[in-house]
């Protein structure tokens, strides 16, 4: 059989639908020797070389017409079937012979669509309806996307698997003895609160930042680091920091690499992560598997995935965020507990059983 997969995601400075569809696809061609698979992208991927039932083809096109290139050359190629880990858009628009299988990773353009500018909005709304509508079977990341998901659409239950994220390997505890060149390399404060995500309004950054400004006053000597790229609207962070006089404490690190994040996970007094609406939270789980204690969200799939083993919060009260950090900087035993909580929850999840699942529906279209 021969399977079709767009992993343009896979490529570049990686979010959560990129480590997602760069680590499912790995353990997939692991594991699945029988068929052969012919992988899409843009620009050439690092990672996927070695698989010798696979082959990249770069599409040299641009928008809508790279799209619209692949879907043609699927046909070309006589594919079976369809994997769309991160676009709703080839799915779409191939013909209804070819199966295809579709993730869903959130409904943030139906449920926040204010978090994305309006043309992106709009198109993903189209090409969403009509991806799912054709799907033969879709996938979501956490069983809160699977609700939000029916509640939304007509959809045939049996339709439907949850194949969870999982965070990479490099991510795990490290030694503080290890860590001291990097420290010094980057000149960390000592005691400081991470973040991690885009900046954008869904991650709630203006009431983390209000939530640290409380802190500060009882904590002086605690900092505020955050990690990710600049996203819709990030505008609104960096006046807030301003005018919240906080420049010097709070630290704007950009993306970085899964061995600075470890870093920073295994030295961070905790995540805080206190977002509005996610499909799974990948810092979430990086965090616990470093070892790192976790505050976060008590809203959309972030219960399903710490299951008790976090703080969660309020993340609309900026007093209930500052509560908790204040908290966690008060007690250093409440750390200790929530790290090693946080470690053995992080071991239910793998890309080995999310791919094993995958594989599952894939032999299935085809049996």
């Amino acid at each position: 059989m021969r399977i079709a997969i767009d992993i343009r995601a896979a490529g570049g400075a990686k979010a959560g639908k990129g480590w997602y569809t760069f680590n499912l696809v790995q353990e997939l061609l692991k594991l699945d020797k029988e068929n052969e698979y012919i992988l899409y992208a843009k620009d050439g991927i690092a990672g996927f070389q070695q698989y010798k039932n696979a082959t990249l083809k770069l599409i040299d096109k641009r928008g809508y017409f790279w799209h619209r290139a692949v879907a043609k050359d699927i046909v070309k190629e006589e594919c079976e079937v369809f994997f769309a880990p991160s676009s709703y858009i080839i799915p779409a628009i191939l013909p209804k012979f070819i199966k295809t299988i579709v993730t869903v990773h959130d409904l943030v353009v139906y449920l926040f669509p204010l978090s994305h500018n309006k043309k992106a909005v709009f198109l993903e709304r189209i090409f969403l309806r009509r991806a799912v509508k054709r799907a033969a079977h879709i996938l979501t990341v956490s069983q809160n996307t699977k609700h939000d998901l029916l509640e939304k659409f007509t959809i045939d239950r049996d339709k439907l698997d949850t194949v969870y994220c999982a965070a990479s390997s490099e991510f795990q505890p490290v030694p503080k003895s290890e860590l001291q060149d990097f420290v010094t390399e980057t000149h960390l404060p000592e005691k400081f609160f991470l973040a991690v995500g885009t900046l954008e309004p869904r991650k709630n950054y203006l009431n983390l930042i209000k939530a640290f400004a409380q802190l500060s006053q009882k904590f002086p000597n605690y900092h505020l680091v955050i990690v990710g790229q600049p996203g819709w609207g990030y505008e609104a962070v960096y006046q807030e920091i301003k005018d919240s006089y906080l420049g010097k404490k709070v630290h704007l690190l950009g993306y970085l690499s899964n061995r600075s994040l470890g870093n920073l996970y295994n030295l961070a007094t905790a995540l805080v992560f206190p977002s509005l609406y996610e499909g799974f939270g990948m810092p979430v789980l990086e965090a616990m598997q470093s070892g790192c204690p976790v505050i976060a969200s008590n809203n959309s799939s972030i219960p399903e995935v710490v299951e008790g083993n976090a703080l969660l919060i309020d993340p609309t009260s900026h007093l209930d965020i500052a509560g908790a950090m204040i908290k966690l900087a008060s007690d250093p035993n409440l750390g200790l507990v929530l790290r090693q909580k946080g470690l053995h929850q992080a071991k239910k999840f793998s890309w080995q059983n999310s791919a094993d699942k995958l594989l599952e529906v894939i032999k299935s279209l085809t049996d």
